[in-house]
């Protein structure tokens, strides 16, 4: 995957993610009872509050969409947000994700809980104050023990899809992304990118697969990124664009396939080094740089789009910083605030 020697800490995350796929998949084969519980609290009330910190809050965003295209009221939240300014939770099913579920922010989290009837969680990690706590969703294979976060996103993913399954989605497009994985060059991707200063990742129903990669970007490439919902990316911060800031645009089978190609367009025209990652099935004449997968919506497309889009931003990182995958100031599980 990587063109040359690979640092100690990219080889541990690749390693987790050899076995991301096979993870995922038994982790939607186990998770059938507490999915089937949350489901009928999620039908009952016809909300959904998900709470999570750093990538485990950008995997809900992920999942974010679909709830609501079941009718499903659901506001993903950062736990420190719900911390320091509150949404009421009194009847509301609420979904904590924390790939260790162990994170400061969880912790506070579970002891302001007086009533945890309607809390559940999602984690890796059954033997976390989170998984013993409350009713969880639990990952296969063991909490993620390299930095920044790639198994436990794929993980997440299917166990939201496996509640989305009890909900009523058709859980196939799913679990065929998780059994016959795509592998899309990602080199050509990567050279367009990687003189860049900054990156700015995008998407509109993926916003939180532009998340994840923003994040990913910053932890191991160690470089400005950042990422915008599509009609947000409109708003004025299209005047940063140049042939120095990076733009990836990530589209799925969905309404806004059209606005987000305009959005290629117009950012090659800044002169920006443009990648179009898609799963959208629809033509592009814009001339980004392309990576392409099946054509797929909502969770489906990002499991599909979540291994070469990491793939794509390791690759960036390993040229701009020798040791990228160490940290420098901060850790797996943050345990301050």
């Amino acid at each position: 995957m990587l063109s040359q020697s690979v640092p100690e800490g990219l080889a541990a995350i690749l390693k987790e993610m050899e076995r991301q796929h096979a993870d995922a998949l038994a982790s939607f084969d186990e998770a059938s009872d507490v999915a089937k519980i949350l489901a009928k609290a999620i039908r009952a009330q016809g909300r959904l509050i998900l709470l999570g910190m750093g990538g485990s809050h950008a995997v809900n965003r992920m999942a974010e969409c679909a709830y609501r295209r079941l009718g499903v009221a659901a506001v993903s939240l950062p736990i420190s947000e719900q911390l320091y300014s509150p949404l009421d939770l009194a009847e509301t099913p609420v979904l904590v994700t924390s790939q260790s579920g162990e994170s400061v922010e969880v912790h506070r989290l579970i002891e302001s809980l007086s009533d945890r009837r309607q809390v559940f969680g999602l984690t890796l990690d059954a033997g976390s104050i989170l998984g013993r706590t409350v009713p969880s969703l639990i990952g296969q294979g063991g909490t993620e023990q390299a930095y920044a976060a790639t198994r436990s996103l794929l993980v997440s993913l299917a166990l939201h899809q496996r509640v989305l399954a009890e909900l009523g989605d058709d859980p196939e497009p799913a679990l065929q992304g998780l059994k016959h994985p795509q592998q899309p060059d990602i080199h050509p991707a990567a050279e367009a990118l990687a003189g860049c200063e900054a990156i700015l990742f995008s998407g509109r129903i993926l916003r939180g697969l532009a998340e994840a990669a923003a994040l990913g970007m910053m932890e191991l490439g160690r470089m400005p990124s950042y990422a915008l919902e599509g009609g947000q990316f409109r708003h004025g911060p299209v005047e940063i664009l140049d042939p120095t800031t990076g733009v990836v645009v990530l589209r799925a089978d969905e309404a806004a396939a059209a606005p987000a190609e305009r959005l290629v367009r117009d950012s090659l025209g800044t002169g920006a080094p443009t990648v179009l990652i898609d799963a959208s099935g629809a033509a592009s004449p814009s001339g980004a740089v392309r990576i392409d997968v099946h054509k797929a919506r909502d969770v489906a497309a990002a499991i599909a789009m979540l291994p070469p889009t990491q793939r794509l931003v390791i690759e960036i990182a390993r040229r701009r910083v020798p040791e990228a995958g160490t940290p420098r100031r901060s850790g797996k599980i943050t345990r301050v605030e």
